[in-house]
C-alpha cells in the first residue's frame, strides 16, 4: 500500500512541475501573438514587453522556457529513476544534472564563438551543440 501512495505522490509532484511550465509557455506564446498585432505574420523580433527593462523577444523567451523544461524533465527523471554518479573521460563523478550543466555551458561558448567568428548561420551552431551535448551525455 505504501508503494501505491508513493506513486500517486510522485504523479502529483510531476503535475506540479509540468503545469507551471506549460502555463509559462502559454503566456510566452500569448505575448508573442499579441506583439505580432493585427499582422498575419508571426513577429519573431517584436518586443514581448514594450518599454520593459529587458528586450524580451520570442526566441529569447523560448530559449529560457526550453532550459526550464529541461530542468523539469531532469527533476522528473530524478524522481522516477534515481541514478548513481558515474566516471567518464573527465575522471570526475557526474550525474545527469552535471552533464546537462556542462552541455549548456559548452553550448553557450560554442554559440558565442560561432557569432564572433562568423562561421555561418546560427542553426548550424545549434546542430553542432546538439552533437556536442550527445557526446557529453555519452562520454562525460
Amino acid at each position: 500500500m505504501a508503494q501505491s501512495s508513493h506513486k500517486r505522490g510522485g504523479a502529483g509532484l510531476i503535475a506540479g512541475l509540468v503545469a507551471p511550465w506549460l502555463a509559462v509557455g502559454g503566456v510566452i506564446l500569448w505575448a508573442a501573438l499579441r506583439a505580432s498585432g493585427e499582422d498575419s505574420a508571426f513577429a519573431w523580433t517584436q518586443s514581448l514587453n514594450p518599454g520593459g527593462w529587458m528586450a524580451w523577444v520570442f526566441p529569447t523567451a523560448l530559449f529560457f522556457w526550453i532550459v526550464a523544461g529541461l530542468l523539469v524533465l531532469f527533476s522528473i527523471l530524478a524522481i522516477r529513476a534515481p541514478e548513481t554518479p558515474r566516471r567518464g573521460i573527465l575522471r570526475i563523478e557526474t550525474t545527469r544534472g552535471d552533464r546537462l550543466f556542462i552541455a549548456l555551458l559548452v553550448a553557450g561558448f560554442v554559440n558565442l564563438a560561432w557569432l564572433a567568428l562568423g562561421l555561418g548561420p546560427q542553426w548550424a551552431a545549434l546542430v553542432a551543440c546538439a552533437i556536442l551535448a550527445a557526446a557529453i551525455f555519452r562520454l562525460v
